[in-house]
């Protein structure tokens, strides 16, 4: 989801005109140079990106015990249709798949330098979210990718918007995936506000007691009691819960740690207080039907430390029984805004 005053943009060609617009006012001297690709459905583009590395996260967040910063790099690309990360997820300990709000999927794999440090990313590549025909959509309205999840050769996409959650296959051959009918949900979709809907979707453990059901949650969009709608999509416990706002932040992703807990990436934006990112962990035997959750902060950051306007969130189990925690911004297409990788370890 965008950041308040983000203009919608409906047509994949005013889309393209806009993204030539920004690369000239940001001052490249080529304005051919900046005509995003077309991507012909059923193929994939493959992308160069330069990367910045930090080591400092700087601004003197609140972190709970256990927690750590690793590192971080900025990322960008010359090819303007980079950018819009809505969601991140982990195909093992360095592949990534991942969708942007402006309707394409982005695989690649991380970089990491002599001592295990995030140093960037290699073998990019996009392809366009197709609809069920194969083609791509020529309007942003119906591709406006938020939150993603990954079972196998398969992946589920939630779109806001039109809301609506989709399975994707086969994902080995990513320029052809194409969508399955929407999945159901047990609360009617329209409650959903158009700018607000399912921020996150992610899969359960198998062996836990949601039975490896898909957990969809949404950005921003409450029940008359002021409540988030959420809802668990299959398994033993399936039907719809509540996660209780706090402070002014909304959810833009959430990843299940191996313990069964959930962790929810969170953002806050106003022009006073500028942007904010925070993790909040929900004991995972919480969420079943009719509950409202709530959890712990592990992490709350302002526009002081090295945070934009993150999106995305994954986790990677280490050997040791730690987590490595990888968080990914979306920078709206914006000169004022980046798109970041961070990292943090989280001890057992």
């Amino acid at each position: 989801m965008a950041q308040a005053g983000r203009a919608c943009v409906p047509e994949r060609s005013t889309y393209r005109r806009r993204l030539g617009l920004s690369c000239a006012l940001a001052g490249l001297l080529a304005l051919s140079a900046c005509t995003p690709a077309v991507i012909p459905p059923g193929q994939t583009l493959s992308i160069p990106v330069d990367s910045d590395v930090f080591t400092e996260l700087g601004g003197n967040p609140t972190m709970a015990p256990g927690l750590t910063f690793l590192g971080g790099v900025e990322l960008s690309s010359s090819e303007p249709l980079f950018g819009a990360f809505s969601s991140i997820r982990f195909l093992d300990d360095s592949r990534f798949l991942g969708v942007f709000d402006t309707g394409y999927w982005i695989e690649g794999e991380i970089r990491r330098d002599a001592e295990g440090r995030l140093a960037g990313v290699d073998d990019v590549k996009l392809a366009p979210l197709l609809d069920a025909s194969g083609q791509e959509s020529p309007s942003k309205f119906f591709v406006d990718a938020e939150s993603l999840a990954v079972d196998g050769n398969s992946a589920f996409v939630g779109f806001e918007q039109r809301h609506r959650v989709v399975s994707y296959a086969p994902l080995s051959d990513l320029g052809k995936a194409v969508p399955s009918e929407p999945l159901a949900f047990p609360f009617d979709l329209d409650v959903l506000r158009s700018n607000g809907g399912l921020e996150a979707l992610v899969i359960a453990e198998k062996d836990g007691p949601l039975g490896g059901a898909l957990v969809a949650i949404s950005e921003k969009s409450f029940d008359d009691d002021g409540n988030i709608y959420a809802a668990i999509l299959g398994g033993p416990l399936a039907g719809e819960f509540r996660v209780r706002p706090r402070d002014g932040f909304d959810i833009t992703d959430a990843t299940f740690l191996p313990d069964g807990d959930l962790l929810l990436l969170e953002r806050r934006f106003t022009i006073a207080r500028g942007v904010g990112m925070r993790l909040r962990r929900v004991e995972g035997g919480s969420i079943r039907p009719d509950a409202v959750v709530d959890g712990e902060i592990l992490f709350e950051g302002n526009y002081r430390s090295q945070i934009d306007n993150m999106e995305g969130i994954d986790a990677i189990p280490d050997p040791d029984g730690s987590v490595r925690l990888i968080v990914i911004s979306d920078d709206n297409h914006s000169i004022l805004q980046r798109t970041l990788m961070l990292e943090f370890r989280l001890e057992k």
